[in-house]
C-alpha cells in the first residue's frame, strides 16, 4: 500500500493544499462581505418543512424590497430548486466563479442540486467530502451585493450544518423550524446549543403544522398535539417568531405550482403569516 503513504490523519499538508485553503478562505470572506444580513433556516431533523419555511422567507424578504438571496447548502435533499419552478436550471460557470441562477422575482439562488449531473460539477466536487463541497460552494458563488441571504441549512447537529454556521462569519440570525411533537422539540434543543456553542446570539423559533384550519367552519384543530411553541421558545430563551397552519396547500404550491405560497397565494392565512415572520426577523435582527 505504499501508494497511499502521506495521505494518513498525520499527513502533512503540502504548500500547495495550505495555498488552496487559505485562497477558498479569503474568497468565503470576500464573497460574504457584500452580504448585508444572513439568516439561517435550521432544523433538528428532517420533515418539519424547513425548505418550505427558507423559501417563503426569501419570498417575503424580496416582497418588502430587499435585494434577497438564497442559498441551499442541504447535501442530500436540495429541494428548493424544485419549490421555485427552476429545477431545470443550471449554475453558470463564469472563470472560476459560479453564477446564481435568478428566479421570475429576482431573487438569487445557488442550490447542491443544481451541481448534480451539471457541467459545473468538476468545479465544485474537487474536495472529496460533503464538507469540502459546502465549503467549496460558499467561496465558488459570485453573489454580488445582497441585503438578505437566507441560508437553508442542513437538518441535524452533524458535521454539514456545523460546517455551513462556522463557514458563515458573523451571522445575524437562527430560525429553528419544528413542529408540534415533542420529538422535534428534543431535536431542536440540540440545535439551538450547538449554535450557542458557535456564540450565535440570535435564535428564533417558528412553529410549522401548528393548527388545521377547517375549509367549511373555519375552526383551528390542533393535528399534532397541542401546540407549545411559544412556551418552548420561552423555556430556551429564544424569541417566538411565530406559528404556521398546517394547510395542503403550502406544500402543494410548492410542489404542483413550483411557487412558494407567499407568491401563489398572497391573501392565504400561510402567506401572512410568512410577511409577519419575516417582520420579525428583520425589526428583531437587523439593525436598519
Amino acid at each position: 500500500m505504499a501508494h497511499e503513504h502521506g495521505h494518513g490523519h498525520g499527513a502533512e499538508l503540502s504548500d500547495e493544499d495550505k495555498k488552496a485553503i487559505m485562497e477558498q478562505n479569503i474568497n468565503i470572506t470576500r464573497n460574504l462581505n457584500n452580504i448585508k444580513y444572513k439568516v439561517a433556516v435550521m432544523s433538528g431533523k428532517g420533515g418539519v418543512g424547513k425548505s418550505t419555511v427558507a423559501v417563503n422567507l426569501a419570498e417575503a424578504f424580496n416582497k418588502m424590497g430587499f435585494k434577497t438571496a438564497l442559498f441551499d447548502v442541504d447535501i442530500h435533499g436540495p429541494n428548493v430548486p424544485k419549490m421555485l419552478g427552476i429545477e431545470d436550471k443550471k449554475l453558470d460557470v463564469k472563470g472560476n466563479k459560479l453564477v446564481p441562477v435568478e428566479t421570475e422575482n429576482g431573487i438569487s439562488v445557488a442550490s447542491m442540486a443544481f451541481l448534480l449531473d451539471s457541467n459545473a460539477s468538476p468545479v465544485i466536487w474537487r474536495g472529496p467530502q460533503k464538507t469540502g463541497a459546502i465549503k467549496q460552494l460558499i467561496s465558488d458563488v459570485a453573489w454580488g451585493n445582497i441585503d438578505v441571504m437566507i441560508f437553508d441549512n442542513p437538518p441535524g447537529t452533524g458535521d454539514e450544518p456545523l460546517t455551513v454556521l462556522q463557514t458563515i462569519q458573523n451571522l445575524d440570525a437562527a430560525v429553528m423550524v419544528t413542529t408540534p411533537s415533542s420529538v422535534s422539540e428534543e431535536d431542536v434543543l440540540k440545535c439551538v446549543s450547538m449554535t450557542r456553542m458557535l456564540n450565535i446570539e440570535n435564535i428564533g423559533l417558528v412553529e410549522n403544522m401548528a393548527y388545521f384550519e377547517c375549509p367549511d367552519c373555519g375552526k383551528k384543530v390542533n393535528l399534532f398535539g397541542e401546540n407549545k411553541g411559544k412556551e418552548f421558545a420561552e423555556a430556551m430563551e429564544i424569541d417566538f417568531l411565530g406559528e404556521l397552519p398546517f394547510r395542503t396547500a403550502v406544500s402543494e404550491s410548492a410542489d404542483k405550482l413550483e411557487k412558494p405560497i407567499v407568491e401563489a397565494d398572497p391573501d392565504s392565512d400561510a402567506a401572512k403569516e410568512f410577511m409577519k415572520i419575516a417582520e420579525e426577523i428583520k425589526n428583531k435582527y437587523m439593525d436598519e
